[in-house]
């Protein structure tokens, strides 16, 4: 049975919340959890955000923490859908926030090419956002994801869909609307920023643009599409993740963009494992080092923005 409960909310928002007993489903292979949340979508304004959502409480032993992790930490968290911007810059985006032990951090997480919705994205954000963070997740394609089902005879004309130009905004209104809402809360902290896949590449460009101003500290997951030339532009130490049988992100072409980079960032590449294990682990195997991936990346995150920032 639910109880009514009253948080005081991190971004500028009045929100309403039921805390409800949930009951964590696994799927094949994984012992993370697919979490539905029941939630209303909410529109932004400069002004204001005021949103309604449900709270799904959870238990941790289906997420890995280390030892001296606050277990706490990962019962309540917020989910709820936006739409940020107005007009024709608008966007969706889904945001999901620590109730308990919020650390006050924000990170912008880029989805693969299957988009904001995918429950692979969601599950992973939630995850991050169980370790005490804010995690919003922008529509990168504008409601045009690329379909599991779709024939690979289609996919360069719907990448050509997808212009680099309008990502790159929509990327830059989801990171300026963090940015004011923590400004609003008064505080200052930088962001982090993690991506997957075609997300994982972009996560390069928008280091290279930013130039340490939003954010301090970078994590792409077997990016595509990488532009190792803007490499030298970025000041933020950046956390590299990858198997060495990935045909889409070879070792060689981010162990260079690595030492490009400098400022203490990092490479991590699994044995055996190809595309897109650590969100999406197809066997017990990958399951295990999607886990051992997601602390390397937990600490990454922890040392670089919480302890340091």
């Amino acid at each position: 049975m639910g109880m009514a409960l009253t948080v005081t909310p991190l971004f500028r928002a009045s929100i309403a919340t039921t805390t409800t007993a949930a009951t964590a489903t696994r799927r094949p292979f994984l012992r993370r959890p697919h979490f539905f949340f029941a939630q209303r979508k909410s529109n932004i304004n400069s002004q204001r955000l005021i949103t309604r959502n449900t709270v799904c409480r959870v238990s941790c032993s289906l997420v890995q923490v280390e030892d001296g992790v606050n277990d706490e930490a990962c019962e309540l968290v917020n989910g709820v859908e936006l739409s940020i911007g107005e007009g024709n810059d608008s966007i969706q985006a889904y945001l999901c926030t620590a109730v308990k032990n919020n650390n006050e951090t924000g990170i912008l997480v880029l989805s693969d090419l299957f988009g904001f919705e995918d429950s692979s994205t969601r599950d992973f954000a939630y995850r991050v956002a169980c370790n005490g963070y804010n995690v919003l997740v922008p529509d990168l394609f504008r409601g045009d994801p690329w379909g599991k089902d779709c024939p690979h005879t289609i996919f360069e004309p719907w990448m050509a869909r997808q212009d680099s130009q309008r990502v790159a905004k929509d990327i830059a209104t989801a990171t300026e609307w963090m940015v004011d809402e923590f400004m609003a809360a008064g505080i200052s902290k930088k962001l982090g920023i993690i991506g997957f896949c075609f997300g994982g590449g972009r996560v390069i460009e928008v280091l290279a643009r930013d130039q340490g101003t939003r954010f301090g500290i970078g994590v792409s997951f077997y990016g595509t599409r990488i532009d190792q030339s803007l490499a030298s532009n970025i000041v933020v130490p950046v956390l590299f993740i990858s198997g060495d049988n990935d045909p889409l992100c070879q070792v060689s072409i981010i162990k260079d963009i690595e030492k490009r980079i400098g400022r203490g960032s990092r490479t991590d590449i699994f044995e055996g494992r190809g595309h897109s294990f650590a969100h999406r682990p197809g066997s017990p195997e990958e399951d295990a080092d999607a886990d051992q991936a997601f602390t390397i990346m937990r600490n990454w995150l922890e040392d670089g923005l919480v302890v340091n920032n």
